[in-house]
């Protein structure tokens, strides 16, 4: 076998098969090389076989033949079978560039639940919400990433049978109501029904993750950050786990530091009864971890243990993915976390203090940060004045403040940042199709959507403020008005966003700038020991 077809055989990850093949950030892209390397640190990490980025500009190319011997080494490790009627195997196809790019690209969940593997899932877990729960997501995910059904067509479905509860609130029958109604979308929407053939749906979502390297938000995202169009993306096929198996199930995103401060505490958002989109996503408000921790203290510890050991395997402060099943853990995914200058120079003082990094390696890391970089605006209450009164408080993603009338799509914020006015974007949901609109914004505000979603991962790494899960934010589109509380406000109104303390107001703030003295001490005496 040549090189070159070397690097297009898939490898394999936490599989019983030694070696496990190439494993470089530029063959299986970044997120499978960490993949594997929690793997080598005896990590709760599920199997998986990841194909190149090799094939990402020739996918139309790849057939079935390639992947099916990394399939049975899958179905080995998981004594399941893909699209066995009764111990069915199910997959996640999940992208995965040599560069991180959060939310760019994408993943399918589910793959292999069918009409005729339902069944043989409801024996094995005995659990009928989770199947159907299971099979309508897929639908939908499936119907609108690789069939391109709108998306409001299947949260119109949902609509239609929720009637304003929380999906999670939905019984099984209820379900499988919903699943029966998005396979009649597909069908109408489409032309084509829902596929019931398990290869015909992981061949179709393997060709989708690679597609999406083309999405517009993606080609946005390079273009911003000079990623090249030649590099490509990965797709790892990973054993699937269950977040929404119940009470003691859920999925969660955490940092093992405090990405705005560098604080050594974990930053944690956890949805109970959830998949990982859940949360990632920004259509869901996540909470922190005090609830996960009270019910699943075990589960907890063991994620913390998990927290100190990435950090010493990875050198630095992680973002991290992490799945519940049933009282279980699992790791599925983790990188290096964005973090704001301040973060950064806290983290890397910590850790050099922990022996984790050298001195070296430290000075590198603060290398560009100086007073300047460090300093912060916060806002001046009082002084004479009355003090400040918010309109209401959000869930802060990213400090700092700021000031800018309010824009409610990419065209308002193009225009406030061309007549140099930066705006305030203000969205239902912080989602990744936003980014352009973010790019020019001064700050994000979202009536939905997690601290740790990737939306809110890249206003942090942008530097922009950020605050979402709004509860008193209402947005009227067709109007372009929009009411936080009792005030109601227009479309270029001026909004100023506190990221420092989660409060929303109106009009403009008198603000400062400060500089963290204690960390520039610190700093200071590294470099003269130097």
């Amino acid at each position: 076998m040549s090189a070159t077809e070397a690097l297009l055989q898939p490898v394999l990850i936490g599989c019983a098969v030694a070696p496990e093949g190439v494993v470089d950030a530029g063959h299986i892209g970044f997120k499978a090389h960490n993949l594997a390397r929690m793997a080598s640190l005896a990590l709760p990490v599920p199997p998986a076989f990841v194909l190149g980025t090799g094939w990402c500009a020739q996918a139309a190319r790849l057939q079935a033949a390639l992947w099916r011997p990394a399939l049975a080494e899958l179905e080995r490790a998981a004594g399941l079978r893909f699209g066995d009627e009764r111990r069915p195997l199910l997959l996640s196809v999940r992208s995965g560039a040599p560069v991180s790019m959060p939310g760019m690209l994408e993943t399918l969940l589910n793959i292999g639940l069918t009409e005729g593997t339902l069944p043989g899932l409801l024996r094995l877990t005995g659990n009928p919400r989770l199947v159907w729960d299971a099979y309508r997501r897929l639908v939908a995910g499936y119907g609108e990433i690789v069939m391109n059904v709108p998306a409001r067509a299947f949260a119109a479905d949902l609509h239609s049978i929720a009637q304003g509860l929380d999906e999670r609130e939905l019984d099984f029958r209820q379900l499988r109501e919903l699943a029966a109604l998005h396979c009649a979308t597909v069908l109408r929407e489409s032309g084509e029904a829902f596929p019931q053939d398990t290869s015909v749906q992981l061949a179709g979502a393997i060709r989708a993750v690679f597609d999406s390297w083309s999405a517009e938000k993606a080609r946005t995202w390079r273009a911003m950050h000079d990623v090249p169009e030649a590099m490509g993306t990965a797709v790892t096929v990973q054993r699937m786990v269950f977040g929404n198996a119940g009470g003691t199930s859920g999925a969660g995103v955490g940092f093992t530091r405090h990405p705005s401060t560098g604080e050594r505490q974990p930053w944690v958002d956890f949805l109970f009864d959830a998949q990982g989109e859940d949360v990632v996503s920004g259509r869901r408000v996540a909470h922190g971890h005090e609830e996960f921790a009270s019910v699943l203290p075990e589960a907890w510890k063991e994620l913390l243990d998990c927290m100190d050991r990435l950090e010493r395997g990875m050198k630095d402060m992680q973002d991290f993915e992490f799945t519940v099943e049933e009282g279980r853990l699992y790791l599925l995914q983790t990188r290096a976390g964005k973090r704001t200058p301040q973060a950064a120079a806290r983290i890397a003082l910590d850790l050099c203090d922990e022996g984790v990094i050298d001195r070296r390696e430290a000075l590198e890391r603060t290398r560009t940060l100086d007073g300047a970089a460090l300093s912060q605006l916060q806002v001046v209450q009082g002084d004479g004045q009355a003090p400040l009164e918010p309109l209401a408080r959000a869930v802060s993603a990213c400090t700092g403040v700021a000031t800018g009338p309010i824009a409610l799509d990419e065209a308002a914020a193009r225009a406030c940042a061309a007549s140099g006015h930066p705006a305030i974007l203000v969205r239902a949901e912080a989602e990744t199709a936003d980014i352009a609109a973010l790019e020019c914004a001064a700050g994000l505000l979202t009536m939905r959507g997690a601290r740790t979603s990737h939306a809110a991962v890249v206003a942090r790494q942008l530097g922009k403020v950020c605050l979402v899960g709004c509860e008193a934010l209402d947005i009227d589109l067709e109007a372009k008005r929009i009411r936080i509380g009792s005030a109601a406000l227009s479309a270029a109104d001026t909004l100023s966003l506190d990221g420092n303390t989660g409060c929303v107001y109106a009009g403009e703030v008198r603000t400062v700038r400060t500089e963290p003295a204690e960390l520039m001490r610190r700093l200071e005496a590294l470099r003269a020991a130097a």
